[in-house]
């Protein structure tokens, strides 16, 4: 323990060098920039600075901090967009908008926004504490996650989505199948067969994540803006405070501790990210809350719980990348582009052959967060700024964004009209009551799933036992069978039970 304090110690020497310091200001405040544009998010942000970084000739730990400072900023600014606008910056914001939006939209977009920023920094800083203490032990528990296990988690992530909905599971599960299919457009990456592209080749790479997210998400909700306001007043009303109080601070605490802790576990599993973590931890506190709860409806704790999740599981994923040389997330596997620029293996020997870059990055890691906080906190009045536009300057501004960061992807007009096609589908389902959440998580767990089913069968020569056979497979299945019959039998009791005590004497 004195020798991980002392390596700790060190690192912070490396991190609060005046330059480091500034790149990882600069980074902090460009990712937040990046991470509120709906379609850019983290690995965009990371890739767009890593050739300055090798540009500048920085030192691999100041390029490292600099591209980690982004990684964690544009993971704090991707609930801007999701509060204020109901659109997610990425996958990892979805969960965001449940809640976020419906404060926004009764005058509390600036509490919604400050929590936000506060559970974030509270959730990285739970990861990063758990980087120290706990980073060899968990990446060897990592290892234990084969093909199999990969599944049986994406099974259960799907489970928790029942628990999203209430007393509408079936259009739940509407919602995750129409999200399923729509993963499976595209070149077979296994047979190299093209599947239900209808002979058009802009679909061979498949439907882009931000085609769907800002069709189902951004296009709809202009359309319902558009049908309940006539007026060119705002729809939304204009916040109040900027800042949460001491009673939703207190109120959130549990949630936002629960949430990291949940948050940095799954962002140490290789791949699972921010979606699979946000989505468990919302459904996680919605059951916990019970009646109490106001989930779907603005409850703050809708809010607290994925921001925690998301900024915990970014913080997770560096460590296999560091222990192990695997990428915990899309964005980490840029980072260990960007050390092979440098000639640096990341893996077990990189902590006993370039300390000062592991344990640098570690200390920069709670020093960008700190940044972070005090970069977000004075900055929600500004971003609120944005409820205070009337309906013909904001409509068409949330379009505009919304279509450069559609074009931008693949810069061809299939695109829009995709997106205006996914809208127009997404506006339909909304008015009949089918939330759109399920259907992202779908559409984002879809492709993992089917692959790691596939590499798990193909161990095995077919044989569907290997899905059964580790303990933490059964855990799992044991876990997603829970959450499927379980709810459905506490409604059924509380019904009755309601029944029986309104019952004549």
């Amino acid at each position: 323990m004195m020798d991980t304090l002392n390596y700790l110690l060190a690192g912070f020497a490396v991190a609060l060098t005046p330059t480091n310091l500034a790149m990882a200001a600069f980074g902090g405040l460009i990712g937040t920039i990046v991470g509120m544009l709906p379609g850019l998010g983290p690995i965009n942000g990371v890739a767009i600075l890593m050739p300055l970084a090798f540009a500048l000739k920085l030192p691999p730990e100041t390029s490292l901090i600099l591209l980690a400072a982004v990684y964690m900023g544009c993971e704090f600014g991707g609930r801007i967009s999701s509060i204020l606008l109901n659109v997610p910056g990425d996958a990892g914001a979805i969960m965001t908008a449940m809640d976020g939006y419906p404060m926004a939209r009764n005058g509390q977009g600036g509490v919604a926004l400050s929590i936000s920023a506060w559970s974030s920094f509270v959730g990285s800083l739970i990861a990063t504490i758990g980087i120290v203490l706990f980073a060899p032990l968990l990446a060897r528990w990592a290892l234990a996650f084969g093909p199999a296990e990969y599944f049986a988690l994406m099974c259960f992530a799907f489970a928790c989505i029942t628990g999203l909905m209430g007393d509408a599971p079936m259009k739940a599960v509407l919602a995750a199948v129409l999200g399923l299919s729509l993963s499976t457009v595209g070149l077979d990456s296994n047979s190299g067969v093209y599947r239900f592209t209808g002979g058009d080749v802009h679909l061979s790479d498949g439907i882009q994540f931000i085609v769907v997210v800002i069709g189902v998400f951004s296009v709809s909700e202009i359309l319902l803006m558009l049908e309940q306001h006539h007026d060119t007043g705002g729809i939304i009303r204009e916040t109040g405070r900027a800042m949460f109080n001491l009673r939703e601070m207190a109120h959130t605490g549990w949630t936002t501790v629960r949430s990291g802790l949940v948050g940095f576990v799954v962002g140490v599993l290789p791949g699972a990210g921010a979606t699979i973590a946000s989505a468990m931890t919302y459904s996680m506190e919605k059951r916990l809350a019970g009646k109490d709860g106001r989930f779907g409806e603005g409850d703050i704790r809708g809010v607290a719980a994925p921001e925690a999740a998301n900024n915990a599981s970014a913080a997770g994923s560096f460590v296999p990348m560091l222990t192990l040389g695997v990428p915990g997330s899309g964005t980490t596997a840029v980072m260990v582009g960007a050390l092979a620029l440098y000639n640096i293996t990341p893996g077990p020997a990189l902590f006993t052959q370039n300390p000062n870059l592991v344990w640098g990055l570690i200390a920069s890691l709670f020093v960008a967060n700190v940044m972070l906080l005090f970069i977000n906190i004075p900055l929600v009045g500004v971003f609120t700024r944005i409820l205070r536009l009337p309906n013909w300057l904001l409509v068409p501004g949330i379009l505009a964004i919304s279509a450069v960061g559609v074009y931008s992807v693949h810069a061809t007009t299939f695109d829009l009209l995709l997106m205006a096609g996914c809208g127009i589908v997404g506006y339909l389902l909304r008015k009949q009551g089918v939330p759109m959440a399920p259907l992202i998580l779908g559409f984002v767990l879809g492709d993992m799933m089917e692959q790691n089913l596939r590499r798990a069968l193909s161990i095995t020569n077919g044989e569907v036992s290997i899905l059964v056979e580790s303990p933490i497979s059964i855990g799992l299945w044991v876990a997603a069978g829970a959450m499927l019959v379980v709810p459905p039998l506490l409604r059924l009791w509380g019904r009755r039970r309601a029944a029986v005590q309104g019952a004549p004497a």
